[in-house]
């Protein structure tokens, strides 16, 4: 895990550079540097799980959220994005020796952030970007047969596809898919209903689907 935060952090820190001196030698700034985004977007888990002794598998709810997004251009093409967004979702362990098993719901908070490469030239832009996610769990509600859920934090890999379409020059549409690979180690305190503790590693890697409106500052 360690290696993967650092490869990241150094691949983002080598866009930010490459960026920096496009924009030193970049005569061209008249463009807007700061932008910003609020879409509705659907989160949909892509889940699955190895959990032990008992077996089966994990299914995760989709959430529908509000997400708000921050870009900073360091020149027409190149940006980094702040992603902020918070999700609940319902968990159930299904398919174990002792049947499918109610885990409540948790809350995730997965600040996300991307360098992204603009395809600059008219009223639609299309992008694409990759980056890092750093997910929080917190606000667990276990459910009727747990004693307590603890969740691991998480980093993953992200990478997005999308479009801004201008109605002027400041106002724009957007459209915007991301996938994010993304796990966690859950220990599921069940000794008042099953007798013991049982260790999952769950692969929870959502697509983003989103859409919304942006202004350019």
């Amino acid at each position: 895990m360690k290696n993967v935060i650092i490869t990241v952090l150094v691949v983002l820190l080598g866009v930010t550079n490459f960026a920096y001196a496009q924009e030193k030698s970049n005569d061209n700034t008249d463009f807007s540097k700061w932008q910003i985004r609020l879409r509705g977007i659907v989160v949909s888990p892509d889940e699955s799980a190895t959990i032990e002794a008992i077996g089966g598998d994990v299914d995760i709810s989709t959430a529908v959220v509000p997400e708000l997004d921050i870009t900073y251009f360091f020149t027409e093409n190149w940006s980094a994005e702040l992603i902020l967004a918070t999700t609940k979702h319902d968990v159930k362990a299904v398919g174990t020796a002792a049947g499918n098993i109610d885990l409540g719901d948790v809350w995730l908070l997965p600040p996300t952030l991307l360098g992204q490469y603009h395809f600059t030239g008219g009223k639609f832009v299309p992008y694409i970007g990759a980056g890092v996610n750093l997910t929080l769990f917190y606000g667990v509600d276990e459910g009727p047969v747990a004693d307590d859920i603890d969740y691991d934090t998480a980093v993953g890999f992200a990478f997005q596809g999308g479009f801004d379409f201008m109605l002027n020059d400041k106002w724009f549409i957007n459209v915007d898919v991301k996938k994010v690979f993304l796990s966690t180690d859950a220990t599921v305190n069940a000794t008042t209903a099953l007798g013991a503790t049982v260790g999952a590693d769950v692969d929870i890697n959502p697509w983003i689907f989103g859409a919304g409106v942006g202004i350019k500052l």
